[in-house]
């Protein structure tokens, strides 16, 4: 097996160690805000109380991370840029037991192999701050310069030696929206230290430390949440649990709203969501998600961290003994809040109604899967003859097999059919007929409001709103700054003379943020159309008249396909046959 190598294969062959250097920085800095993630927890891990983050491009230009923690010896500068070497870890270990963030070491070397990094310390007690500067992991200068007790972080051109990296970053202002929700995980996990971003254009966010877990739930998911939450306290053998979370009017219709965290570490943990989710039972719809944030303390022992490159993900000892403590923990802090809270769906803010402005739906029809209830509701809805539409909706004008009733809580109309009833979402009925308007190519006004309306934005809500402005624009939105984390929307989309509430941009950025419903087709056109539907369509709580409702019915019979479920798969109509209605009032002999 001497010679040459066959054709078609290449000899294996040591990298060169830059070349290592740079793959393992990859598994760490993804991007500007893995890099401010890693910072952050440097600083907390050094007894921060206060840390500021400065962006410039979105990170992508610069990232300067300060702190006022313990700070680093000048004789232990060049040793942190180096791998694996670490003041967390004994040499050798245990590495079973880490109570620190920044257990693996390899941040601020995984950094500096990939930037131009600027390190600047000075611990407590010493007369100046000294500093050293990296270039792709090589340490170029040693200085000296003034500076309070902390340490100042400052990483310039993110992956300029690693250009295919680079190129695969997302525009600045998307690069920002990431860093922000990094910093909200981050916070929420540890309130107690306040945290502030900026940028060139200004201050972005600021987290003051906050000695109650609602208030600083507050900052991050709107001023709503404080007096719409519950607060989640138990302890016992596996450890303690401490949250704030929702009442069930404010759930989200995805968990990017739940925050959880073990021993201070921000986490992705889905059967752990899952548990904070089981523990609200039936109170929340299958498609409705807990809003909150919830802290688990547990033995570090019993913690592996080592699992995930970013240590984004943890594995626990007794895992299963763990979820169902959360379980438990949520279920009996609802129970005692619903009581306090009664009637739960009270007046909470913007948040009280759904994403697309409806009420969150109750009762039976609420806990069937979206799809699979839209199948049944085709099924069963009364069938007209050839060339008349399902509903024989000119029916809603006299036609005898389809009789509007009259409306139901501002949200459902009641029809008589040949054989039952059918129930109407007036809102899903609207915004299926204006998607596919839409799609078809239909235009949409944009109404000017006489009066614009003040709106106050969270600063993950803002970044997004800079990051989409071609999308909001592009909806019908015209949203303009007007004062410190306030904004006032001049337009609203407009279709047939119905316009959507100025509060409906902040849904619009939720779902922008989100990469559009998850329940839709792929494709930009599809989400920017359904997002237009939803936000222009009738909503619940509009009162509407029977002309109308009339009308609306009609030109959906005409549509190709006569659809029966909104773009998400909500029903538009549930029949109710006559054999059904009997059985409910003891007729079935009848």
């Amino acid at each position: 097996m001497s010679g040459a190598p066959s054709s078609g294969r290449e000899p294996i062959r040591r990298l060169a160690p830059e070349t290592v250097e740079r793959i393992a920085a990859g598994e760490v800095v993804e991007r500007p805000a893995s890099a401010v993630k890693e910072l952050v927890e440097n600083a907390y891990d050094a007894g921060a109380t206060s840390i500021s983050v400065h962006l410039r491009g979105g990170g992508v230009e610069r990232i300067e991370v300060a702190d006022d923690g313990t700070g680093i010896p000048p004789g232990e500068l060049v040793l942190a840029v180096e791998r694996h070497a670490t003041s967390k870890l004994a040499p050798l270990g245990p590495v079973e037991s880490i109570s620190s963030l920044g257990f693996r070491g390899e941040a601020l070397a995984a950094i500096a192999a990939v930037s131009r990094l600027r390190l600047l310390s000075r611990p407590a007690g010493a007369d100046v701050a000294e500093g050293i500067e990296v270039v792709a992991g090589k340490v170029v200068e040693r200085f000296a310069e003034p500076r309070a007790p902390g340490t100042t972080v400052e990483v310039d051109q993110l992956f300029f030696n690693t250009p295919a990296r680079r190129k695969f970053l997302k525009s600045p202002p998307r690069e920002q929206v990431e860093v922000v929700r990094t910093l909200e995980q981050l916070y929420l996990a540890r309130p107690e230290v306040a945290l502030r971003l900026a940028s060139e254009a200004g201050e972005l966010a600021s987290y003051p430390a906050a000695a109650r877990l609602e208030e600083a739930a507050g900052r991050v998911l709107g001023p709503e949440f404080p007096r719409a939450s519950f607060p989640v306290r138990a302890s016992g053998a596996e450890g303690a649990v401490v949250g704030a979370l929702g009442l069930p009017a404010l759930a989200g219709p995805t968990s990017s709203g739940l925050y959880l965290s073990v021993n201070g570490r921000p986490v992705f943990a889905r059967a752990l969501a899952q548990a904070v989710r089981a523990g609200f039972g039936d109170a929340l719809p299958r498609h409705r998600f807990p809003v909150g944030v919830v802290h688990l303390m547990i033995e570090p022992s019993r913690v592996d961290v080592n699992v995930h490159p970013t240590k984004r993900e943890v594995r626990l000892a007794a895992a299963r003994s763990v979820e169902e403590a959360v379980l438990a923990a949520v279920r009996n802090a609802l129970v005692g809040a619903t009581r306090l809270h009664e009637p739960v769906r009270a007046s909470i803010g913007r948040t009280s109604r759904g994403p697309r402005g409806e009420a969150p739906p109750v009762g039976a029809l609420a806990h069937e899967a979206p799809l699979a209830r839209a199948a049944a509701v085709q099924r069963t809805l009364p069938q007209g003859p050839a060339g008349a539409g399902a509903l024989g909706v000119a029916a809603a004008g006299g036609h005898p097999r389809l009789e509007l009733l009259g409306p139901v809580g501002a949200l459902y109309w009641v029809a008589s059919s040949e054989d039952g009833l059918v129930l109407i979402d007036q809102h899903a009925a609207s915004e299926r007929l204006l998607y596919d308007t839409l799609r078809a190519g239909g235009a949409l006004a944009r109404q000017t409001l006489v009066e614009p309306v003040a709106l106050t934005l969270t600063a993950g809500e803002r970044a997004t709103l800079v990051a989409h402005a071609d999308e909001v624009r592009a909806t019908g939105f015209e949203v303009e700054p007007f004062g410190p984390g306030a904004f006032r929307v001049l337009a609203v989309p407009s279709y047939r003379g119905r316009s959507a509430p100025a509060e409906a941009v902040v849904a619009l950025l939720k779902e922008l943020d989100e990469g559009g419903r998850a329940t839709l087709p792929e494709g930009l056109e599809e989400r920017r159309a359904a997002s237009i539907a939803c936000h222009a369509a009738i909503r619940a709580g509009d009162v509407v008249e029977r002309a109308k409702i009339a009308e609306v019915l009609r030109a959906l019979d005409r549509l190709p396909g006569r659809p029966r479920s909104c773009p998400h798969g909500r029903p538009i109509f549930v029949h109710l046959p006559r054999s059904r209605l009997d059985r409910w009032f003891l007729r079935s002999g009848a």
